[in-house]
């Protein structure tokens, strides 16, 4: 399996307001790294709300990167790789919101939300947040902190190929019933999947 997965941190209620993201590369279904960047917003815009979420502010930033920099630096190493991601539907809302706002092309890479695999390979769990989702799977980690919530998002995905007996992305998809989401320069296709049945 060769993927990664991401989170950012949004500064304001914005999907176009990046101000950190976490990535976590796996290589043959072993975690490699987890890198972590913060980004300066457009506008240097934070809300409080944020702030109180996440804990990061203008100051930590004002040094930092835009995101055309930080794409740039990351779209290459993309590819060939799905890009994971806990609710998924957030997290690419993100770079299409961002890239819309800059006026760049979108990256082109296949997608799969954790949340959705999270559903399916445990109905039983009471929420598949990403925090409960790995108290229950004994999975350590500060939420909240891109970074952490990336490491916790992959590790969340190995235990899912683990259990579905999957080789890469793709075949766990096909085990989950879940169709990839794939964004392109033209445009997306969300991941998609049937709802699960709760166990009565």
């Amino acid at each position: 399996m060769q993927a990664v997965a991401i989170d950012f941190e949004t500064a304001n209620e914005q999907r176009a307001s990046p101000c950190s993201i976490g990535l976590a590369w796996i290589n043959d279904g072993v975690i490699e790294s987890v890198e972590h960047h913060y980004i300066r917003p457009p506008g240097m815009r934070f809300a409080r709300f944020n702030i109180a979420f996440h804990g990061i502010g203008p100051d930590q930033v004002a040094e930092a990167e835009e995101f055309p920099a930080v794409l740039a630096a990351i779209a290459p190493r993309l590819q060939g790789r799905t890009v994971l991601a806990h609710n998924a539907a957030f997290d690419v809302s993100v770079i299409r919101g961002t890239c819309d706002h800059y006026g760049l092309a979108y990256p082109e890479f296949d997608y799969l939300c954790t949340v959705k695999l999270a559903q399916i390979t445990w109905p039983e769990f009471a929420s598949h947040k990403l925090n409960n989702v790995c108290a229950e799977l004994g999975i350590q980690f500060k939420h909240h902190d891109a970074a952490e919530d990336a490491f916790a998002c992959a590790s969340v995905a190995l235990a899912t190929l683990r259990l579905h007996e999957a080789a890469c992305a793709a075949s766990l998809a096909q085990a989950t019933g879940i169709s990839l989401g794939r964004l392109y320069a033209g445009g997306y296709n969300p991941c998609s999947s049937a709802k699960p049945k709760r166990p009565r």
